[in-house]
């Protein structure tokens, strides 16, 4: 029997594909975009990624299951998708390459400001590479276990309960931001992964449930934004939300014990393991796409090429904003994929049904 990805591990890849990087400066962008109670403009944005899941499920209930890139090759010569599946690999593999760019500066600047930082980013192609090799059946095994090692790290909200104000919050609504729709784009892109499962077609169990587990895992995500932001909303001052730099860093620290000092740094290394999986799915979606176009090189070989590709890119921007601008250019790319790769697959899912119905 073929393997299929179960509901619960379909799930578990979404939400840990979604996470990432991003958690350390969401409260930040939230107060600085769009003023007091900015956590509030989560909502709106758990409903548009919802509607962007239901084209995606619609897409797998009009194809029946089929791959997508089966679905193009249908009705698009092949000589037009080569510059089309040339972008998508582009476009994944450099936005994978920058999270991960991301959090070694992050991690260098943490702990280790002395250690040129494309030490570590050739640890973590290295061991992207070895996860890529093994296919995405191995992927989502990795990125359970990954999640349940992580999971615990979410109790950790409890403690600062005693320290949580409602009059933080105040009682003004949306006061004291600015560029709001820059900040939607950028606030979008702490969603983005879940688009991805719909390469996920043809290795899924075909039933009702692994659907709404891209949903679940989604919903996951969205209520682990809306808790984290909402508790540091009331931990901090809204003056201080908006200059701190790294507030989930900055709250961490506060957590003392008298057997280990700086615990927040020990807790950023745990976040390795959710950017591993967010840059290998992205770096995986590279590779499927690339496939489509060299079939006959062998994962591999395709992989290394890949891995250096991105390594020597990831020379170009040295600083944290360079790389922050790199992100925030590459989620226009992405956000576009997400929503107009959806709806041209629908479009030619239609016209291919007319066609039948017409003979």
């Amino acid at each position: 029997m073929t393997e299929k990805l179960s509901p619960f591990h379909v799930g578990i890849l979404v939400y840990m594909s979604q996470i990432g990087i991003i958690v350390f400066t969401l409260p930040r962008q939230l107060a600085d975009y769009f003023g007091t109670n900015g956590w509030l403009v989560l909502l709106p944005g758990l409903l548009l990624t919802s509607f962007n899941i239901y084209l995606i499920t619609l897409v797998y209930r009009l194809g029946d299951g089929k791959p997508v890139f089966e679905i193009m090759e249908r009705s698009i010569p092949k000589v037009i998708l080569y510059p089309v599946y040339l972008g998508l690999c582009a476009v994944w593999l450099l936005f994978g390459c920058m999270i991960g760019k991301k959090y070694v500066l992050l991690f260098q600047m943490l702990a280790f400001p002395t250690t040129n930082p494309m030490v570590f980013k050739l640890a973590l192609d290295v061991l992207l590479f070895l996860l890529l090799i093994k296919g995405i059946f191995t992927i989502s095994k990795v990125a359970t276990l990954f999640f349940w090692m992580t999971f615990w790290m979410y109790f950790i909200f409890l403690w600062f309960l005693p320290s949580f104000d409602w009059v933080r919050l105040t009682p003004f609504i949306l006061q004291g931001g600015h560029d709001q729709i820059k900040g939607a784009f950028d606030l979008y892109s702490a969603y983005l992964g879940y688009e991805l499962s719909i390469l996920l077609f043809p290795y899924m169990d075909k039933s009702k449930k692994s659907l709404a587990a891209i949903y679940a895992g989604n919903a996951f995500l969205s209520l682990i934004y809306i808790s984290l932001s909402l508790i540091c909303f009331g931990f901090f001052s809204f003056g201080q939300l908006k200059r701190l730099l790294f507030p989930l860093l900055d709250m961490l620290a506060y957590i003392q014990f008298p057997f280990v000092e700086r615990l927040e740094n020990m807790l950023y290394g745990f976040f390795l393991f959710l950017i591993l999986i967010t840059a290998a799915m992205y770096w995986w979606g590279a590779m499927e796409a690339m496939r489509r176009m060299i079939p006959k090189l062998k994962i591999p070989v395709m992989v290394f090429l890949l891995t250096v590709i991105s390594y020597c890119i990831s020379y170009i921007p040295k600083t944290l904003d360079q790389v922050n601008n790199w992100i925030l250019h590459l989620g226009y790319a992405v956000i576009g994929i997400a929503f107009g790769l959806p709806v041209l697959l629908i479009a030619l899912l239609l016209l291919q049904a007319r066609r039948v119905s017409r003979v």
